[in-house]
């Protein structure tokens, strides 16, 4: 009688931990459809720098590249400070 139970609870386990098993299994392929697709930490980097990178402007006068939020204007031109804006135009 104890060879019965002990086989029966080892059919019983086997079945819990091979249905446990694909539980798992689906709730990861659900959750790989649900969430964005994972970009490499180099992709995401670089997507985050071209996202922040700000508009680049050339000075009328010297003709360097500087921020635009750093840009004076006058005269219908960018320059890259107040005293290229106030020189006469090259």
């Amino acid at each position: 009688m104890s060879r019965i139970i002990f086989w029966l609870a080892l059919v019983f386990l086997v079945i819990f931990a091979i249905r446990s098993k694909i539980r798992d299994a689906q709730k990861r392929h659900q959750q790989q459809f649900r969430q964005p697709p994972q970009q490499p930490d180099g992709a995401r980097a670089a997507a985050k720098s071209v996202a922040d990178a700000e508009t680049m402007l050339q000075c009328a006068h010297c003709g360097i590249f500087y921020p635009a939020s750093e840009s004076v204007q006058a005269r219908g031109r960018d320059y890259c400070s107040a005293a290229h804006a106030t020189l006469p135009a090259a």
